[in-house]
């Protein structure tokens, strides 16, 4: 069986405040820069905690929306999207500096995430508050999605993006939060959802039925109540399987 290696990423600094147990076992991570949650100071904390462990640092934007934790999508015109977008990542990028960090991602949180893969137009504004990063930049996204063909036609550097933990419709598309069945909780299931994913290139959706999929990077949510269990199994059963995860 051939090596295969992963990204292991984690949404963080959203008030959780248990990434100090996380991170070990992370690769990358995307940090909350104001939109649906976060301050200067929780990025200087959690950007200090990656640091420590050598985990690659991503940029978490969001709708501006923190009554919702930016989990639900909002009607807001491209200028204020757009403004937005830039002033939660300056802000980051000042924390960056000082600590003379270097920001490796940017990845979107939540419903702005979900909506870019669908709305081209929304794409299109997202890659244009994003297009001061192009050249050095990595854009988290899910695989043939439309901020994908989007961000690719622009050239701009893409990394494939699943859910480790979470289950997907027949369209690709996340379940709801709303839904029971959202999340995968058992750490065997989230490692077969992996295993399938990586080395089949499909994934399993709730109908049992399996459709194309691409990942290089694969998210397990922080603030899952038994994340640190699922990363934990990660870590001592993806060797087992020739997964690695990449430096």
């Amino acid at each position: 069986m051939s090596v295969k290696y992963i990204d292991i990423n984690c949404d963080v600094g959203e008030g959780v405040v248990n990434e100090s147990d996380l991170f070990p076992f992370l690769t990358s991570c995307n940090i909350a820069c104001g939109g649906h949650f976060g301050t200067k100071d929780t990025i200087r904390v959690t950007v200090d905690l990656a640091i420590k462990y050598g985990v690659k640092i991503g940029v978490h934007p969001s709708y501006p929306d923190k009554e919702n934790f930016g989990r639900v999508s909002i009607a807001i015109s491209k200028n204020s999207l757009v403004n937005s977008i830039k002033e939660q990542i300056r802000d980051f990028v000042g924390v960056l500096n000082e600590k003379k960090a270097v920001l490796h991602h940017i990845k979107p949180h939540g419903a702005l995430y979900n909506d870019l893969v669908k709305d081209k137009e929304l794409a299109q504004t997202f890659l244009e508050s994003i297009i001061a990063y192009k050249e050095k930049v990595v854009l988290y996204s899910p695989y043939n999605s439309v901020i994908a063909r989007e961000a690719i036609k622009q050239g701009f550097k893409l990394k494939y993006e699943a859910f480790a933990d979470r289950n997907y419709n027949s369209d690709a598309s996340l379940v709801s939060r709303k839904q029971k069945n959202a999340l995968i909780r058992n750490p065997k299931s989230v490692l077969e959802h992996i295993r399938i994913m990586l080395f089949q290139q499909k994934v399993k959706v709730v109908s049992g039925d399996l459709i194309p999929i691409q990942a290089s990077t694969f998210c397990v949510h922080g603030d899952s109540a038994n994340a640190l269990d699922i990363l934990t199994y990660l870590s001592k059963e993806l060797p087992k399987l020739n997964i690695l995860k990449s430096v």
